[in-house]
């Protein structure tokens, strides 16, 4: 599995692959609170974990820093209700 990068000034997780990235982007929407709007895979490297391997590197890094945290990304979402 490739290592997942947080870019800040990007607003966003990526793991590089062949051709282009997956990612995970995110806004902050305050000092507290932060919302993961949307994760990408390319078709061809889907099914191998990279974006769970994503969310799972976002929301640990949010609780880390205390956030808040909201999910309009279903996938991220499905995260959050698992783990209530």
């Amino acid at each position: 599995m490739e290592k997942v990068v947080h870019q800040p000034e990007q607003q966003r997780f990526i793991v590089e692959l062949s051709k282009e990235p997956a990612h995970l982007d995110y806004t902050l929407l305050n000092e507290s609170s932060i919302d993961f709007q949307h994760t990408f895979v390319p078709f061809r490297q889907r099914g191998q974990g990279h974006a769970e391997a994503l969310v799972e590197a976002g929301l640990s890094w949010a609780k880390q820093q205390g956030f808040t945290i909201q999910a309009s990304c279903w996938y991220v979402d499905k995260f959050l209700k698992a783990a209530k």
